[in-house]
């Protein structure tokens, strides 16, 4: 099995999604990207601004990269054949330039409806001294394995359409 052919019956309760590690990011890598997004702020590439005008200790990592990140572990996880119906992070913490990022994922639920099964997400981005900076859930729909592959345009079930199969510990019944 690949990631671009993952059925809901291929997932387990407490499965790790394979991490990335994206680092270390330095002043180019920022650069590039606020140049991608048209994001001008200079504390991500400008280092004597960010220093002496914003107080800050270096240049910081673009929270739409660290956005990116995330959306780039679940898609990987839910392959060509599933799709992402949620996500949700928070930024808690600051991460600058030179850092060394793991955008980690864990299986924390399992629910199906008629025609698909959910995985429920939590996931997260530690720097390199083990800091949770941007913590997260995501919830990614695959088709079963016997089953039709997900309409498109993806509509998701209602609420009573949906069967909880398994919730770990850390896991809350969205």
């Amino acid at each position: 099995m690949t990631d671009a052919t993952r059925f809901f019956e291929d997932v387990a309760l407490e499965y790790d999604l394979v991490a990335l590690t994206k680092g270390p990011l330095t002043p180019m890598h920022l650069m590039r990207w606020s140049a991608a997004i048209e994001n001008w702020h200079r504390i991500h590439y400008d280092r004597d601004f960010a220093i002496h005008h914003d107080k800050l200790q270096d240049l910081l990592v673009n929270g739409s990269l660290k956005q990116q990140f995330l959306t780039q572990l679940i898609k990987d996880f839910a392959g060509t054949t599933g799709f992402i119906w949620k996500v949700s992070f928070q930024f808690r913490a600051m991460d600058k330039v030179g850092t060394t990022l793991t955008i980690w994922g864990r299986v924390t639920g399992l629910r199906k409806s008629a025609a698909f099964g959910l995985v429920d997400l939590e996931t997260g981005i530690r720097n390199e001294a083990g800091v949770e900076t941007a913590p997260g859930t995501a919830t990614v729909a695959l088709p079963f394995r016997d089953g039709p592959a997900l309409p498109y345009p993806f509509t998701p079930p209602e609420p009573d359409e949906i069967e909880i199969v398994a919730v770990s510990e850390s896991g809350d019944k969205k």
